[in-house]
């Protein structure tokens, strides 16, 4: 890296230089009630994954620095950690703890560091994918909160959008609000479209309404106010004073969390930002000290939900960021694979112990989407474009009211778990199910030091199998099969539901379950191709190591896409350049390690919601130039065409939002990268009975282990790969080829659907 400021320094005063949005008074949006008016117009290699201690030379004094990722999942907590000096990778898996997930990072970065021989001292950097905020929100047990908002808004989070939440249930609702309405207060103020004052609140006002807040006795308090995102003058003045008279309160403003139009979206992120304030401060600081004891030269920085770190002080004060932290680590890590591997056009698949979640990777890049819903509420800020579906090794199956068996999304999690893990789990899981289909070994989990025991398997599978007249085999069979579908409608959502055609994209699983089951989901799509990383039950942590620094600009005017409005376009950009420019300075980052991108939300005039359009992208200085009004509007009919099967050339164009992402490379552009390519037979090291298509007939499958495999080789099917953190069954006719860079790529070699 160049010029960067030694990240233990760094990371503690990150982003707190960072300048504030200055008010701005050009025209609101139709969703905040106001008429229509517009305003004036290289890759980088890894070294060889060590999985095991005694594959690990012991590190010298001078062996150089580490980084490590450490992703928390539902039942594993994975590391990831590369030597900066000579590139060699070292992979740890433990076992999450949900009630604290501090204790099985701690305790799994003591075990990494001792069976890799990595002096504790020489850790610089842990980058952390955090699933806190997520389980606080879908647990519903955050902290008290209460809400300022203008006056006549109070009932907004109720009203919302007025939709329901699924079409055909007429019973289901949306989730109670987080805050009571006993608990929002109403403030008399008042902004107009263009952010000019209409009522100021008086003295009396303010202090009227933070007693009301005291008297609540919440924790945390959101403030958010109409029109707030175009001069945040009023939330900042009653901030100040709330502050003054409530020291311990946490608060969150709507205009510093996401200052964009549509109230009740800015509205429900400033208060599920409130809401997780208190729990995620309380867990950082504890795992920021017990970090500080353990690695006394190492900085912390906590991932977002768009794909990048941040501080652990903004994560303090931005938790919402995080809500999908984990998932964006996944996406990112695929990426650097895809690259590596030279795959422009993929899809991802992580499947883990509870979920799996699936996204786009198109030409190496990760789409982010600006709205989303997390445990029923929506969060209006970029995150990476992921789906979620309730299926995952743990995932139980069960019988339904209409006698259908179904599997997920209730899961085993980490505790008991799976029965095979014979630890008190008595529910059939999806991890039981290979288990008997012989796709995973009794040798277990994490090269053997997780053993899995068939007998209780077989024992939870029995009465689903008496219950439909068929074989434990067979039953076993059909539950992979339902899991598989489930995945097989998120990739459709995201793929062939937005004109994307799956059989164009190589399948990228990974996460520990994700390979074995990918196979059956790309026969169902047509898909030919399969590249498992390196790593897969590690990619997220991976990710976390290849990820950038990263904040978002913002500026939310409307504009018409016309000569005029682009030339406001160029003002608005030099804003937000500035913004970015002050904040790489704050990171004392240098020019070559810079990136800026810019994009915006566009719309056809009279539509509801927008698609986001990427202009441009260059270095910090100089933007590439803006596109003129005539090739934006071609380019957004381009993708409205591919959203929605349908443009018009002659409908007018406009601009809803302006944003400037900013990002400082962190991870360095050389890595030592494989030496060995001497090629050999690869020879099994046992053989073992196992269920591919047919459940009637198993098939007796040489069993390989990746770590031993050679770059170059290929393997044809049947047979079995394994791996400390997965397992690859490769089915008959299909061909595994492992890359220099340790990724195997595998072509499917039959379909047995089309």
């Amino acid at each position: 890296m160049n010029s960067i400021a030694p990240w233990r320094i760094g990371w503690a005063a990150m982003l707190s230089g960072l300048s504030k949005p200055s008010p701005d008074k050009s025209i609101g949006n139709p969703a905040e009630q106001h008429p229509m008016q517009y305003a004036p117009m290289p890759s980088r290699r890894t070294g060889p994954v060590h999985e095991d201690a005694e594959s690990v030379k012991p590190a010298s004094s001078t062996a150089g620095s580490y980084r490590i990722g450490v992703d928390v999942g539902g039942t594993f907590t994975d590391f990831y950690a590369i030597c900066d000096k000579s590139g060699d990778v070292h992979t740890h898996k433990t076992a999450s703890t949900p009630s604290n997930p501090a204790d099985g990072i701690i305790d799994g970065l003591q075990a990494l560091c001792r069976k890799s021989a990595i002096p504790l001292h020489h850790v610089t950097r842990i980058s952390h994918g955090t699933t806190v905020g997520t389980n606080a929100l879908i647990q519903r047990n955050g902290c008290s909160v209460a809400l300022v908002t203008t006056r006549g808004f109070r009932d907004l989070l109720e009203i919302g959008r007025q939709t329901r939440p699924h079409m055909y249930d007429l019973q289901k609702d949306h989730p109670d609000p987080l805050v009571r309405r006993t608990h929002r207060i109403e403030l008399d103020e008042r902004l107009d479209a263009l952010g000019d004052i209409v009522r100021a609140p008086t003295e009396s006002d303010i202090g009227a309404a933070i007693e009301a807040v005291k008297a609540t006795g919440a924790d945390a308090c959101a403030i958010g106010f109409l029109f707030a995102f175009r001069n945040p003058e009023h939330e900042r003045r009653f901030a100040e004073k709330l502050r003054q008279c409530a020291p311990g309160l946490a608060i969150s403003l709507s205009s510093e969390v996401q200052p964009e139009f549509r109230e009740y979206e800015r509205f429900s992120t400033t208060v599920l930002n409130a809401y997780l304030q208190p729990v995620m401060g309380n867990y950082l600081r504890k795992l920021e000290h017990s970090i500080a004891e353990l690695t006394p030269n190492a900085s912390l920085g906590i991932n977002q939900s768009s794909g990048g770190l941040m501080s652990v002080s903004r994560a303090r004060d931005l938790p919402v960021r995080t809500a999908l932290s984990g998932p964006a680590a996944g996406v990112v890590g695929a990426a650097h694979t895809a690259r590596e591997t030279g795959r422009r056009q993929v899809i991802t698949l992580d499947m883990g112990g509870t979920s799996a979640d699936v996204a786009l990777i198109r030409d190496y890049g990760v789409d982010l989407a600006n709205d989303r819903m997390v445990a029923g509420f929506p969060i209006r800020m970029p995150t990476v474009d992921v789906e979620t579906v309730g299926a995952g090794g743990g995932s139980v199956a069960w019988f339904d009211r209409d006698g259908l068996l179904k599997a997920g999304p209730v899961s085993a999690g980490a505790d008991p778990g799976p029965a095979c893990y014979g630890k008190g789990g008595d529910q059939p899981t999806t991890t039981d199910a290979n288990l008997i289909l012989g796709r995973l070994s009794e040798r277990g989990l994490l090269n053997g030091d997780m053993r899995l025991d068939p007998q209780p398997a077989r024992a939870a599978y029995e009465p689903l199998a008496r219950r439909l007249g068929f074989s434990i085999e067979k039953t076993a069979h059909g539950v992979v099969g339902i899991v598989v579908a489930n995945m097989v409608r998120a990739i459709r959502r995201i793929s062939v539901e937005r004109g994307h055609d799956p059989r164009s994209f190589t399948l990228m699983p990974f996460g520990g379950a994700g390979p074995l089951h990918a196979r059956d989901v790309a026969v169902n799509f047509g898909m030919i191709e399969m590249v498992v990383p390196a790593a897969p039950g590690i990619v997220c942590a991976q990710g976390l190591l290849v990820s950038d620094l990263k904040e978002i600009f913002v500026s939310s005017q409307r504009l018409e896409v016309s000569d005029s409005g682009v030339r406001h376009l160029t003002r608005i950009l030099q804003e937000l350049q500035q913004r970015a420019d002050a904040w790489f300075e704050n990171e004392q980052a240098g020019p070559g390690d810079r990136r800026v991108e810019l994009s915006v939300d566009a719309r056809y005039v009279g539509q509801n919601f927008e698609l986001a359009l990427p202009l441009a992208g260059g270095g910090t200085r100089t933007l590439v130039d803006i596109p003129d009004a005539e090739t934006i509007g071609a380019a957004f009919s381009r993708a409205h065409e591919a959203a929605y099967g349908y443009a018009s050339a002659a409908d007018p164009v406009e601009i809803i939002n302006t944003r400037l992402s900013a990002s400082v490379r962190l991870h360095p552009t050389e890595c030592k990268p494989l030496v060995s390519t001497d090629a050999g037979e690869p020879v099994p090291r046992d053989h073992r009975a196992v269920i591919f298509d047919d459940p009637d007939t198993p098939m007796m499958t040489p069993v390989f282990d990746r770590a031993r495999m050679q770059p170059g080789l290929s393997i044809t099917g049947p047979a079995v790969i394994e791996q400390m953190d997965t397992t690859i069954p490769v089915f008959p006719g299909d061909i595994a080829r492992l890359t220099p860079e340790g990724h195997l790529i595998i072509r499917i070699g039959r379909r047995d659907t089309e």
